[in-house]
């Protein structure tokens, strides 16, 4: 009896529970009410404005909010400043003193590029060692007395810009050495001194001779084109500084040193005045290899 009745007031309950489930839909032809927020008076919270309610039942401090200036999210956060976004807000960002138009750059006149150009041709003719920083004359086979001489010789004229006096005759591997000793040791330690590097006083380039001269003694690198000797570097204001007089000096002695050290590496052998009584007036570089690394002294 008892599960009968259950089932009875279930039958007869569930019209009334399935109603409180239903919700009206609004029909697409309907006007809809759209609720607006206000500001309460305390600032602390937001009650809606009821349907049907009018703007004379709200408290003269309510807020009602008002649509914002502008529709793009980012112009929010800090990219109205950008002039392109300002103008699209119809704000003028333009200073009163801005010029109504940039300036252009004036065309460089034809004589200018003309000579800029054969400057080029001219490098690109005088490169040597297939670099347009070496420039010089190429030689070719050297021939020397028992066996001296030099495979692929260049007479070189300069290298990186400063020139070589008087010109020196070397192999390819020992102007690329040289190019690179005056792009690192050279230039970064005159610096603008005198107007920078001119040039370098060559002391010994090829020569069929033994080492420091004396008989009896191995060849020299210089037999082979692989060996150079400077003595002084030129600067464009006329000064020189030379290793036999400004080695030791406060003016000029850190700078020689700086230069000396920048050798080690790109030559093999590196010998400056502190290495022996021959070499005390100049440079001995040259690009003989050795197992355990560069020899400097």
């Amino acid at each position: 009896m008892r599960w009968a009745a259950c089932l009875v007031a279930c039958v007869l309950a569930g019209p009334l529970w399935a109603q409180d489930m239903i919700r009206p839909v609004a029909r697409p032809d309907e006007p809809r009410q759209i609720v607006a927020p206000v500001l309460a008076p305390d600032g602390s919270t937001v009650r809606p404005i009821a349907p049907g309610s009018t703007t004379a039942a709200l408290a003269e401090t309510d807020v009602r909010p008002i649509l914002r200036p502008f529709e793009r999210s980012d112009l929010g956060f800090g990219a109205q400043t950008r002039p392109q976004l300002q103008t699209e807000r119809n704000l003028i960002s333009l200073s009163p003193s801005a010029i109504a138009r940039s300036l252009r750059p004036v065309p460089r006149p034809a004589s200018i590029e003309v000579a800029a150009e054969a400057r080029r041709i001219a490098r690109l003719r005088g490169q040597v060692c297939g670099d347009p920083s070496i420039q010089g004359t190429t030689i070719g086979r050297v021939n020397g007395a028992g066996a001296c001489g030099i495979e692929g010789a260049v007479k070189l004229r300069s290298v990186a810009g400063v020139t070589l006096s008087p010109q020196a005759t070397i192999d390819c591997r020992t102007a690329r050495a040289l190019k690179t000793w005056v792009e690192r040791g050279v230039q970064p330690a005159v610096g603008s001194e005198g107007g920078g590097a001119s040039s370098l006083r060559v002391v010994s380039h090829y020569a069929c001779r033994t080492r420091n001269n004396q008989p009896g003694a191995r060849l020299s690198e210089h037999s082979f084109g692989r060996a150079i000797d400077i003595a002084g570097i030129r600067l464009r204001d006329g000064t020189e500084m030379t290793l036999l007089t400004d080695w030791n000096s406060a003016d000029d002695g850190a700078q020689l040193r700086q230069m000396w050290r920048a050798a080690c590496g790109p030559f093999g052998t590196v010998l400056g005045p502190e290495a022996n009584r021959f070499h005390r007036d100049h440079f001995h570089f040259d690009t003989a290899r050795y197992r355990s690394g560069s020899f400097c002294r």
